[in-house]
């Protein structure tokens, strides 16, 4: 349990990280500023919890966690 504590921590700073670089103001409209917020979190949740699971499943499947 505090394995994928730790990784949830480690993935969640690479992936605020990653989310950095995107410039998200191109890509929705003028004064949607509440609606670019919502989007841009949930997608960011969306790939922790893709990524962790995914780290889970590889080090549970090749034994090394």
């Amino acid at each position: 349990m505090l394995g994928k504590l730790l990784l949830y921590t480690f993935v969640t700073i690479i992936v605020i990280w990653s989310m950095d670089a995107v410039n998200i103001n191109q890509i929705f409209k003028k004064n949607h500023i509440i609606q670019a917020r919502v989007f841009y979190f949930l997608l960011g949740v969306s790939i922790i919890y893709l990524v962790t699971n995914f780290l889970m499943d590889l080090f549970i499947s090749s034994k090394l966690f």
